[in-house]
């Protein structure tokens, strides 16, 4: 396995690399058995997230996106509202408007993950 490192993070590569000095037979054998394995992940993902979300069309992305962006600049108002006042916030201000980014960025993930679940085939989508 590989791995390498970005910015701060330490990523590992999730694809088989075979050992050089490894049996050519074993070497297939394993990769035969991590295909399988992926195989089963890989319909697992798609049973279920069938089953929970449905069908996904542009239309369920634009909701998302609208919410989204609605999240994100409710939060940035409300920090220029902060930084417009002059004072120091407060700890209840500044906790909403970490509540409030939480959200924007929760939402963010979403669309990601709902994205990735399009992109690797774990859900049906449409065009329209």
């Amino acid at each position: 396995m590989s791995t390498s490192r970005t910015s701060m993070w330490r990523t590992v590569g999730d694809h088989f690399e075979p050992d050089d000095g490894a049996d050519p037979k074993a070497q297939r054998q394993l990769r035969a058995h991590l295909e399988k394995i992926d195989y089963t992940a890989y319909a697992a993902n798609k049973t279920v997230m069938a089953a929970a979300l449905g069908r996904i069309d542009l239309p369920k992305f634009e909701r998302l996106a609208l919410a989204t962006a609605k999240c994100r600049a409710r939060w940035v108002a409300a920090g220029v509202a902060v930084g417009e006042a002059g004072q120091t916030p407060t700890a209840v201000q500044v906790q909403e408007l970490a509540q409030m980014r939480t959200a924007y960025e929760e939402l963010t993930e979403v669309y990601n993950a709902m994205r990735r679940m399009v992109e690797r085939g774990y859900l049906a989508h449409s065009a329209s």
